[in-house]
């Protein structure tokens, strides 16, 4: 099919709030096949892609070590039970992954619960909270994104994605600044304080950088702030680090740049580069007191819960990773990046980030967002041959995610070629 067939089947047979098109036709673009950092599309035009498809491809789109685990998994055992039969690489990858957090950053093991998307690995961590604690409140942050079912919208800031169903939410979710810069923590710790004095809090959910936020890069001390009042109140400190895991800020994991230790970390996206799963992975002894024993029944189960693909392109995908040193990559690349970003100048540019997760924020000259211009830029930059995303409520931060294999070459010349676009907007 065509571009424009595969558009118009679409816009008669999915949901006309999934899929936003262009009148003129300029976006969007309909995928056909991807490898590595490039993506080409139905009329075989390719493209550099600078988010990885949400930051899921870390190891490079269609990498062949993780498509050939995935594909004999298929050929031997597509489809397992769940909670009920299990199968060897669910076992396999739930050790990896206590290997990977826990057992890395303490003498703690950790235990899993796999889900199927991001938002469901969250819902996994606000149900243990609830179990581990006896407390129904959550604190969170403005900005924030933790995804879209009826658990994590509670958590999930921004009002395009709330306001709609708060007729059908519990709305045990509270909300405080997501903080800046060092100057702000002090006011910051107040206000936490006295939600946990009025509110019975169970737990604290926060993306160590926010991702769909704007790429919102907290001061260093903000994450060890949480960790001391967790401990302070008898809560649970979750890290949403499904954006932010396996490499991608130049760590294993965000949390490790500043050396906390959560209670539970939700982890997806880059976990298999490429099929939907997820996992909730809490402190073993935090897991067995919230949750008790099977008798036969699981309280929190689904008919795909580890997938035997998804684990087996899971555990290539981490190994894949290590054999490439893309964690190391990741942060001798974002340093390259953020010097190279520094240098745009138009629309009062200023940059931020940590590994290959950075972003540009653009302003217009009376202080406002320039969303108009990122968007513009984001379409022109497109038909030019190159996948942008924008962040942030305002759309106005021009995102940097790519896969982590991308070169330092490939990603000065987008750099650049932004550069170019954005000063043809301003004149």
């Amino acid at each position: 099919m065509t571009a424009q067939q595969t558009i118009a089947l679409l816009r008669r047979y999915e949901s006309r709030n999934v899929l936003f098109t262009e009148t003129d036709g300029s976006w969007p673009i309909v995928w056909d096949r991807a490898q590595g950092v490039h993506v080409w599309d139905a009329s075989g035009k390719k493209y550099l892609d600078l988010t990885a498809a949400f930051g899921v491809a870390a190891a490079g789109h269609a990498n062949p070590r993780v498509v050939k685990a995935g594909q004999q998994q298929m050929a031997r055992l597509l489809h397992a039970m769940g909670d009920v039969h299990p199968h060897a690489l669910k076992a396999q990858l739930a050790r990896e992954l206590s290997r990977l957090t826990f057992e890395r950053w303490s003498k703690h093991t950790g235990k899993v619960i796999f889900s199927n998307s991001g938002f469901e690995a969250v819902e996994s961590a606000l149900k243990t909270a609830l179990l581990a604690t006896g407390q129904r409140g959550v604190m969170a942050f403005e900005g924030g994104y933790h995804g879209l079912g009826y658990g994590a919208l509670n958590a999930t800031h921004r009002k395009l994605f709330r306001h709609p169903f708060r007729t059908q939410l519990r709305e045990f979710g509270h909300f405080a600044s997501f903080p800046r810069t060092a100057d702000d923590l002090p006011a910051l710790k107040k206000s936490l304080q006295t939600i946990f004095r009025r509110e019975k809090i169970g737990a604290i959910l926060v993306e160590p950088i926010q991702a769909r936020g704007g790429i919102n890069v907290p001061p260093p001390n903000f994450l060890p702030l949480l960790r001391e009042l967790c401990d302070q109140h008898g809560a649970m400190l979750i890290l949403d680090e499904i954006y932010t895991g396996f490499g991608r800020t130049g760590k294993w994991f965000a949390c490790e740049h500043c050396g906390v230790i959560p209670d539970v970390i939700c982890l997806g996206k880059a976990l298999t580069g490429g099929f939907p799963l997820s996992a909730c992975v809490g402190r073993a002894d935090l897991m067995d007191a919230a949750w008790p024993p099977s008798n036969g029944e699981a309280i929190h189960t689904s008919t795909f819960l580890g997938h035997p693909v998804g684990c087996a392109m899971a555990l290539a995908q981490i190994k894949e990773i290590q054999r490439l040193n893309l964690v190391k990559h990741s942060a001798d690349l974002g340093v390259h990046l953020l010097d190279e970003l520094s240098q745009v100048t138009a629309y009062s540019a200023s940059s931020r980030g940590l590994g290959l997760m950075a972003g540009l924020e653009l302003t217009l000259p009376d202080g406002r967002p320039a969303t108009d211009v990122a968007l513009s830029a984001i379409k022109n930059l497109l038909h030019r041959g190159y996948i942008f995303l924008p962040e942030g409520e305002h759309a106005n931060v021009i995102g940097f995610t790519p896969p982590l294999t991308i070169t330092k070459v490939q990603l000065t010349k987008a750099v650049r070629e932004l550069k170019k676009v954005l000063s043809q907007e301003q004149n």
